[in-house]
This record gives C-alpha cells, sequence and structure tokens, in this order.
C-alpha cells in the first residue's frame, strides 16, 4: 500500500510539472504570484494584454512560495517577472534570483522603496487593518482595536493569513507586534497576542481569501484597505474597514525582473507597462495606494477612509523587516501555531 501510494504522489508530481511547463509554453510572459482576486490582478493582466497584447496566466502563489519556487528553479528560471511582499523581494535580491532593472519612472519613486540597481521596486502600498463583514457579525459590534479581537464574542470569526508563510500574514504579525509594545527586535509582544487569539479558534487559511469575507466564512480578516474597498464599492457587500486604534502599518508591494527568465525583454516591458500611468491607474481604479501618487484620482482617493485614521498606519523598515522575517517564523511555528 505505501508502495502503490509513493508511486501515485510521484505521478501526481510528474503530472504538475508537466501541467506547469505546458501552461509556461503557452504563455507569452510568466509572472508569479499574479492572483486575479488580489490587488485586481484580473484587471492589470487584462490591460497588459490590450496595450501590449501579452497573454499572461494567473499565478494564485503567495509571496514565500513564489521565493521558494524562484530558489527552487533558480538554474532554469520558469517566470519572468515576480510580485510579492517588500521583505520577500528583498530577500530574492539578496538570494540572487532577480535581476538589476531600473523600469520607467523609477526615479519618482521614493528612496527606501526601492531597491538602488532596481532589484525589487515598489509598485503600489496598502494599509492593514481588519476587512470586516458586517452582515456576518451575527450582532456584535464592528471591532475597532487589535484587543478586541481576544473577546469572546469575536470567537470563530477571526481569520489571518499564515504568517510562517504568505506576506500579508507576516505583516499582520508586525502590526500587530508593535502595537501591542513589541519591535523588529522583540516579537514576544506579538507571541503572546497570537497565543491569546488562538483560544478563540482563528482562522488561518495560506491563500488569498477575499471570497470567504464576502461570503461570510470569515467575518473579521487582517487585510489591507484595498481589499476592503473592492468589497464595498465594486462587489456592493456590507463591509468596512477598520485601521485599529493602537496603530498599524503601511507595507510596499514590490516586483521584480527575473534572473534568466526566458522571456527578458517582455518582463522589462510589462515592468515598464505597470509604471506606466496606464498601469498605475490600475492599481488606483483597485484602491490601492500607486507608488506614483499622481496616477491617484480624486474619485478614488475620496472613497478611502479619512486622513485622521491614516494617521495612525505607519512605515517601518522594511529592510529589517525582510532580516527577521525567519527569526519570526520559526518562533511563530513553535509558539503560537
Amino acid at each position: 500500500m505505501i508502495g502503490k501510494a509513493l508511486k501515485t504522489l510521484a505521478i501526481g508530481t510528474v503530472l504538475m510539472a508537466t501541467l506547469g511547463w505546458q501552461q509556461a509554453q503557452a504563455a507569452d510572459a510568466i509572472c508569479y504570484n499574479c492572483p486575479p482576486q488580489w490587488a485586481d490582478w484580473a484587471t492589470q493582466l487584462k490591460t497588459i494584454k490590450k496595450h501590449l497584447g501579452y497573454e499572461i496566466p494567473h499565478d494564485n502563489k503567495n509571496s514565500g512560495q513564489t521565493l521558494s519556487q524562484l530558489l527552487a528553479e533558480k538554474a532554469s528560471p520558469v517566470a519572468d517577472v515576480a510580485y510579492y511582499g517588500v521583505s520577500f523581494g528583498i530577500q530574492a535580491a539578496q538570494k540572487g534570483v532577480v535581476e538589476a532593472y531600473k523600469p520607467a519612472h523609477f526615479d519618482e519613486i521614493p528612496e527606501g522603496l526601492k531597491d538602488p540597481d532596481g532589484k525589487w521596486f515598489t509598485i503600489h502600498s496598502g494599509t492593514l487593518g481588519f476587512f470586516v463583514n458586517v452582515d456576518a457579525l451575527g450582532g456584535a459590534p464592528v471591532p475597532t482595536s487589535w484587543k478586541d479581537l481576544l473577546k469572546p464574542e469575536y470567537k470563530g470569526m477571526v481569520g489571518y493569513l499564515d504568517p510562517s508563510s504568505a506576506f500579508v500574514g507576516y505583516a499582520g504579525a508586525v502590526a500587530v507586534n508593535r502595537a501591542m509594545g513589541g519591535s523588529l527586535d522583540d516579537f514576544g509582544p506579538g507571541i503572546k497576542f497570537f497565543k491569546d487569539l488562538a483560544k478563540n479558534d482563528p482562522i488561518v487559511p495560506k491563500q488569498t481569501s477575499y471570497a470567504r469575507v464576502l461570503s461570510g466564512e470569515i467575518p473579521i480578516l487582517f487585510d489591507y484597505d484595498f481589499n476592503a474597498y473592492r468589497a464595498k464599492y465594486k462587489d456592493k457587500v456590507n463591509v468596512v474597514f477598520v485601521i485599529p486604534a493602537e496603530g498599524t502599518v503601511v507595507v510596499p508591494y514590490v516586483m521584480s525582473l527575473v534572473k534568466n527568465g526566458p522571456h527578458p525583454d517582455k518582463g522589462k516591458k510589462i515592468l515598464d507597462f505597470i509604471m506606466s500611468n496606464e498601469g498605475q491607474k490600475v492599481w488606483a481604479n483597485a484602491f490601492l495606494r500607486p507608488v506614483r501618487a499622481s496616477a491617484m484620482s480624486k474619485e478614488a482617493a475620496a472613497k478611502f477612509l479619512p486622513a485622521e485614521d491614516y494617521a495612525r498606519a505607519k512605515p517601518v523598515d522594511y529592510g529589517k523587516m525582510a532580516a527577521v522575517q525567519n527569526a519570526f517564523k520559526e518562533r511563530y511555528l513553535n509558539e503560537a501555531r
């Protein structure tokens, strides 16, 4: 029985690899971690096809899975470009799986939001908070603070993406740790929070869970403002976005050109387009803050929470955030899961 199971697993692995190879051959270019339900990549990929003519398949990896895949394929890369949370972009540069490339408008990206050589650069940012389906709360009030989530009335209602794998999960951990009095040198307060939250039966998926919030399966999710605004204004669901009273973090999302990717010229044109006015407008219309502020229309800006709420959202040392990520991951897996 064991031999049969191993044989079946091996066949399945070969089939998956073959399907991945076939998808790569059929595509004009490959972007790792471009899921249609996240940050409106669906619209961005359609816009790229309209303007450049490139067919780019959806890809549902998260940031950690993207970096792992790039490392596994280092000798024979499949992807042309990659998208991930900033700490994973920094790690990708350190591990030598991405190429230095300065796309169009590179000089407009503020210092600290890009690698000086262009091995990663911010395309947009989000603010982390609570994405809340009000109708799924069962009469409970909308939580306004991190500490609220530990109350018994939210038992089984709180979700967060696995912080040992998904970047948004790690960003949430950094935010709650700082809010509870910790720092990038001390994750003790954050680990304690997750241990306490475990008593409330949280839901901890590994992949983007936008649809599960809309359906009410996850009433409260640690997530970004842009997903909540999209749900409210485009999908017309009774949701709100909450910036916790104790504060939170602003998080850049970045892209890179994959080193020795199969279509380097197409990869460069894709990155140039994403930094163009047309590409940046896609993010603004999806309620993200484009790195080129001029692309944010007044109409889009009016749908965000007031500036005084956003004053509670602060940047962090993203280089250090990347440097301590693995240490946090080990503590989380050993102490809080």
